[in-house]
């Protein structure tokens, strides 16, 4: 929907053929007068002097797409409308949004709806408003281009990794914070001393030499060997007349990779001659890094099925065998073509919760292809399976079959040894196997490589067999539930930085050793040291919340600061409010269980605490001040 500006009152962003206006949209990153949790904000009405169809007609048409929306009464248009965003919001990938709000004016609606990125919650919005506006008209909407482009606007932002939505959905189910660190390109679970840090899978508690040390595939197959382990026989090679006299001396089929790399690209397995190896060879160059030198590994190729082994925190969780990407003949189509009907399958929308990527095209595909003497242009058989890799390849249209349940003990046994020498709380093992529920020690059994940044949605979503909920095992490393995240946090309405600087030192004069971040509107703290105060009130909150040593949060939070920017975090531990206005009245909405609420009204006083309510007026000379600060010994 195009905004345009307009001196009519009456008609804000709406076009002249429109009933609907959606104005004053505002995004919330976290909790906010509206939602206890990040969302985004906006105005909804009924343009004046235009009359909208009977909200039935809307719910028909909504609910030929979303059906169960078809069986629910609405209020209102606008509740139809904030349900019908909540609901699109979820761009068919089954998205965990699914929180909103209604809350009526005289002339508009104030609508909040859950969300986690502003952009694409925005465009959601914006494509509901047309598509409603497009049902007035009785005209035609066409879904499926705009929403695959909100579906990868999703999947291009920071939140939308298969692994990171992943953990980011467990850690909201679990009350667990968390938080982007833009500067840093690091995601954060948890808040002050109790945080852990990290991209996908990779967190700050793990060492980074160990990391490096799993992408030289050449040394680290070395150490295996050293340990004992099975590997298979090889060795680097830096042109192809090296590749060529290894590829002999250890007979073939061989298999070709580059020493560093990811995602099995460059890598061909079963290469069973010469012309096969030179252009393995020239395919695993390619993939090295420009920056990397080109240092090739030759080894013997091992006969068996795919398997990926998951260690979290050195315990063996899950196993999957992983299938190269393959199609099957109907007797008229080509292989291009069953690939195209493969791809439009739902399992294969390649989004952040679909079990299955799209089948990858490329010159490996096709070089395969011609050693099975056949083309993109061939036409199979009714029922004929082609596979279209010698590698099963995940991210280029492999399937995935959890095998957690079939594995035998001593392999387990195996991974757990492994993962032990490595400090990374997360850990993939490699193996080629022909059964899995065969031990190590007498079956045909090697590990390829090791990697210490592994996916979890071939465990959480495999095509075929039981999730493994691999995400809490991994954050249930970190916090065995939500409240282990989470350090105090006492939040105000008003706050002086007299008043503030005397509830650090009544703190620390009980809890010396402690480090507290404090800020209100005039300054910001860590103990009694005063620091930048910044302009973005909620960029203090939040460099407060990053500090790894902090024991304690406190924060001023006005009527101004919550309408205009919301919360940075969703829940206190103590809130003090001294004559609250409605909106700061959300500030004791948004506690724990077990949380205390001091509200003071002219010279009375309420504390709230576990289901108790104390009234009691204060005396002429009594400081509010004395009060909660005798409440803080509830929550330290």
């Amino acid at each position: 929907m195009v905004q345009e500006t307009s001196t009519d009152l009456v008609r804000i962003n709406a076009r002249k053929t429109d009933v609907f206006d959606i104005f004053n949209c505002r995004y919330y990153v976290g909790s906010n007068p509206y939602l206890d949790t990040g969302a985004l904000v906006f105005d909804f009405a009924v343009v004046e002097n235009r009359k909208p169809l009977p909200i039935e007609d809307y719910i028909t048409r909504v609910g030929d797409r979303y059906p169960h929306l078809r069986e629910q009464n609405y209020e209102s248009y606008a509740h139809l409308f904030a349900q019908t965003v909540s609901e699109v919001g979820k761009l068919d990938m089954n998205l965990h949004f699914h929180r909103w709000s209604v809350k009526p004016y005289s002339k508009y609606t104030k609508i909040a709806v859950q969300a986690l990125h502003e952009r694409t919650i925005r465009s959601v919005v914006y494509l509901v408003w047309d598509w409603f506006e497009a049902i007035n008209q009785d005209d035609d909407f066409f879904w499926d281009d705009q929403l695959v482009t909100l579906q990868n606007r999703f999947r291009q932002s920071v939140y939308g990794g298969p692994t990171v939505y992943a953990l980011l959905r467990t850690a909201y189910e679990k009350g667990i914070p968390t938080f982007y660190l833009w500067d840093e390109g690091l995601m954060q679970y948890g808040w002050g001393k109790k945080h852990i840090r990290g991209v996908a899978t990779t967190f700050n508690c793990d060492s980074h030499i160990d990391s490096d040390f799993t992408t030289r595939k050449d040394d680290c197959k070395a150490f295996l060997h050293t340990l004992g382990f099975p590997v298979p026989q090889g060795e680097i090679v830096y042109s192809q007349k090296e590749a060529r006299q290894v590829a002999k001396d250890i007979g073939y089929p061989v298999a070709v990779k580059p020493v560093v790399g990811h995602k099995g690209i460059g890598v061909t397995a079963d290469i069973k001659d010469v012309d096969e190896l030179e252009v393995a060879y020239d395919r695993a160059l390619e993939a090295i890094p420009e920056n990397e030198p080109a240092r090739i590994i030759v080894e013997k190729s091992i006969k068996g099925k795919d398997f990926r082994l998951l260690c979290v925190n050195g315990r063996f969780v899950a196993a999957t065998e992983r299938h190269p990407a393959s199609v099957v003949g109907d007797g008229d189509s080509t292989i291009w073509e069953l690939i195209q009907k493969e791809n439009r399958k739902a399992a294969r929308l390649d989004t952040p919760t679909s079990p299955m990527s799209k089948i990858i095209v490329d010159d490996a595909m096709e070089h395969y292809l011609e050693e099975q003497r056949l083309s993109l242009k061939t036409v199979l058989d009714k029922g004929e399976t082609v596979h279209l890799r010698k590698v099963a390849n995940l991210s280029a249209g492999g399937m995935s079959i959890n095998a957690t349940h079939t594995i035998h003990d001593d392999n387990i046994i195996l991974a757990q040894d492994i993962a032990q020498y490595f400090r990374l709380t997360c850990l993939g093992i490699d193996v080629i196997a022909e059964d899995l529920s065969e031990s190590w020690k007498v079956g045909n059994f090697a590990i390829i490589e090791i990697n210490a940044a592994p996916g979890v949605m071939m465990h959480l979503n495999p095509a075929v067999g039981e999730s493994v909920d691999v995400p809490s095992h991994i954050l249930e490393t970190f916090f065995e539930s939500g409240l282990d995240a989470r350090i105090p946090i006492m939040t105000f309405n008003k706050i002086s930085v007299q008043e503030l600087q005397t509830t650090i030192d009544h703190i620390l004069l009980q809890h010396p050793e402690w480090t507290i971040g404090a800020v209100c509107r005039d300054a910001v703290f860590v103990n009694r040291s005063q620091k930048v105060l910044r302009d973005d009130y909620n960029s203090n909150i939040q460099s407060l919340l990053r500090h790894p040593k902090l024991d304690l949060l406190i924060a001023e939070y006005p009527e101004d600061t919550l309408e205009e920017d919301g919360m940075f975090y969703q829940g206190s531990n103590l809130v003090v409010l001294d004559n609250p206005s409605e909106t700061e009245m959300m500030l004791a909405r948004d506690v724990f269980d077990g949380s205390t609420v001091v509200i003071k009204k002219e010279k009375d006083v309420s504390i709230r605490r576990k289901g108790l309510i104390e009234d009691y007026t204060l005396g002429e000379d009594e400081p509010f001040t004395r009060v909660y600060l005798k409440e803080i010994g509830s929550i330290l």
